[in-house]
């Protein structure tokens, strides 16, 4: 897990997704039925994919929804955050 959180560090969610996913397939398989869904996850929405593969494999109950809806939040900040700073560039924006 500290190489995990080294990489985290230094390159992002999506390099410690896909690392994870070379280091532990078996955990990946347990926590996705087909290849599809993580490398959309992985794309789009990484934090929250690796937030899901750490809770999935023993079922998603309880606190687990708070560790996802965390990450969701994490990617929307994300993504909301670019479209925020870049504001001034759009056409027509009065803010």
């Amino acid at each position: 897990m500290c190489c995990l959180f080294t990489i985290l560090l230094l390159l992002g969610a999506r390099a410690v997704d896909v690392v994870w996913w070379i280091a532990q397939p078996a955990r990946w398989s347990l926590a996705f039925s087909s290849w599809v869904w993580p490398v959309l996850g992985i794309i789009f929405m990484p934090w929250t994919t690796m937030l899901y593969v750490l809770v999935a494999p023993g079922g998603v109950k309880g606190v687990d929804w708070l560790w996802i809806v965390l990450g969701v939040v994490v990617d929307i900040t994300f993504w909301s955050g670019g479209a925020w700073k870049n504001r001034d560039r759009v056409p027509g924006s009065t803010v």
